[in-house]
Parts: structure tokens; sequence; C-alpha cells
């Protein structure tokens, strides 16, 4: 194995040259780390990063917390993560919790113990019981896609929830709906709410009848949960999605019920992922910052706002944004009741 002696011999330097070169802490002449870097891609060595990590107490290492990947919302949030990371020139330790509270524990508290630099946790479900495991962790932790109140003392960079379910409310009553019904998960009563107020501002009350929770967040959930509520009132002229999966699903359950959308049935969804962009029609959904968040939350941990003498519990809320597409129309007024 070629050590780091090998490459000061070759370039005629320290072994202490060397090791400022690799880890870039002290300047060095561009002459001497131009031989350096040749004499490291001559003799092919790679830095021994287990015992650089002891060393400097360092490890260039990003612990990542996040519910599931079977979702493209968090998905997406990893791959921004490790984009940014990469940047940074930092590795990704990647954890998910499968929506499992005592898988969650188990790796919270494993994560303390372990050589990491900062912890990003992405998501609210599963871990806000356990966060009292963090109290004592010797690194930087940032919360992101946070939906529920975070505890204050984590700073949280997040998306505007309230505000994505209220946008495809409003683009439902700009289309003169009042015949509503929303398919929802359970973790997300922010957006369901934010949907209640603009159709509240307008006078119109969307019932607890009409929300619809889907037995699962997924496909087949969201057919489930769009025949419940096409069956409970068939005089529905739109469903609102709080998760494009869902609004995929509930496509084909309009199909099934002989319901045309969108001239007798608009259907609009929340995150703008692929499920909605492949979707027939293409599904109208408000689109949620995620790589803009995950790019936030990961310059926060790592930029220094965490840091003595910042700012102990800054947040930062991201605004998403309608996007229309073919899934929603106006309001049928001959549909029968």
């Amino acid at each position: 194995m070629v050590t780091m002696q090998d490459v000061a011999e070759r370039a005629g330097v320290t072994k202490q040259t060397v090791s400022n070169v690799i880890s870039g802490r002290v300047t060095v002449r561009p002459s001497t780390e131009a031989r350096v870097r040749a004499a490291i891609d001559e003799l092919g060595y790679v830095p021994n990063l287990v015992a650089r990590s002891l060393a400097t107490g360092n490890t260039r290492t990003v612990g990542l917390f996040v519910p599931t990947l079977t979702t493209a919302f968090y998905a997406d949030v990893v791959e921004a993560v490790e984009d940014v990371l990469d940047e940074h020139g930092y590795r990704l330790l990647l954890c998910t919790t499968r929506r499992d509270g005592e898988r969650a524990r188990r790796h919270l508290a494993g994560l303390t113990s372990r050589s990491v630099d900062a912890l990003l946790i992405a998501g609210d479900q599963d871990l806000i019981d356990h966060l009292p495991l963090l109290a004592h962790a010797r690194f930087p932790v940032v919360l992101c896609a946070w939906e529920t109140d975070a505890p204050e003392r984590f700073p949280v960079v997040t998306i505007d929830y309230d505000h994505s379910g209220y946008l495809a409310g409003r683009h439902l009553r700009a289309l003169g709906h009042e015949r509503v019904a929303v398919l929802a998960s359970p973790a997300h009563s922010v957006r369901v709410e934010g949907f209640r107020r603009a159709f509240a501002d307008d006078g119109v009350t969307v019932s607890d009848r009409a929300v619809h929770l889907a037995p699962d967040p997924s496909f087949r959930g969201g057919i489930a949960a769009a025949h419940a509520a096409l069956a409970a009132a068939p005089g529905t002229t739109a469903l609102f999605a709080t998760h494009d999966v869902l609004a995929a699903g509930a496509l084909v359950a309009a199909r099934e019920a002989g319901r045309s959308v969108p001239h007798s049935l608009s259907v609009v969804g929340l995150d703008d992922s692929p499920e909605g962009l492949l979707s027939h029609p293409a599904l109208t959904s408000v689109a949620l910052p995620k790589r803009e968040m995950a790019r936030q939350a990961i310059e926060l941990l790592l930029g220094g706002s965490t840091a003595a003498g910042a700012p102990p519990t800054p947040r930062r809320l991201l605004r998403p944004e309608l996007v229309v597409r073919a899934s929603t129309g106006p309001a049928a007024s001959d549909l029968a009741l």
C-alpha cells in the first residue's frame, strides 16, 4: 500500500507538506503543490480517511435521516443533499426510519456515538419524540421538511405547507368549484387546513366529511381514498390530494367511476413529482422547492449559522408555487347529483 511517506519521497518534500496539500488547511506554494499532486497521481495514493479522522477529529461526513426513499420527494431531497455535500467536500451517511418509531430511535441513539460532523433530519415523521436523544450531541443539527411545530432549540429550513394547500384551494375556487373532497395522508393536516382556509375566504366550508384519509401514502391508497370520496358525495366536482402519488391514484379511480378529468372532475395534487408528470391527463400540482430547501439546510449546517455567536434557532420558510396542467378545469354545472 502506498503511504504518505512514499508520496513525500517522490515529490522531494516532507510528509507534513503532503498532509498540508491533502487537507488544504495550510497554504503551500503552487509549484510544491503541483509536485505533490503529480506524485499522488503517479503512485495512485489514496488517503487513509479513518486515520485522518482520528488525527483531526473531523470526519467530513454528514448524517441524513429521511422517513423513506420510496417517494420522489425524499429521493430528491437525498440527491440534493448529496450534491451540496460533494461541493463542500463532505460525504453522506444515510439513515431511513421507514416510518417506524422504534427503528428511528435506534438509529438516532446510535448516531450520537458515531463519527459525524453534523446531522440533517428531513421530515418530522417518527422522530419528534426522540429528538431529546440529541441533547448532548457533539455536532450541529438542522431540521428540514418539517411540517409540524419544530422544537425551538434546532434550526429549521422548511416549506410553507399551509400555503401549499391554500394555493391548491384558491386555484379550484377560481375555477368555480365548491363541492370538493380531500384525499389526505394523516401526516398532512397542515396542508388540509391551508386548503380549507382558501375556501373559507369565500365563505365556503370544507367539512370533515369531505376529508378522506388514505389507508397508506401510495398509489393504491389514492385509488381507495378517491373511490370513498366519490361514493360518499357523487356530486363532487374536484379532488385535492395532499401528495401527488395519491392524486395519481385518484385519476385511476376517476376513470373507474366513469368520471372524465377535467370535464366532470378536476384533480389537483401537491409536490410536482414524476407521478404527476407521467399521469394522464398531466396533473396540476403545487410544486415544493425541495432541492432549494435541501441546499439551504446543508449550507446552514456547514456555513457557521449554528456556530457560537450565531442566532441559536434560525427559521427559514420557503414558498411553494402552483403548476397548472391539464387535470383541472371549470366546475361542471350539469353534474348529476
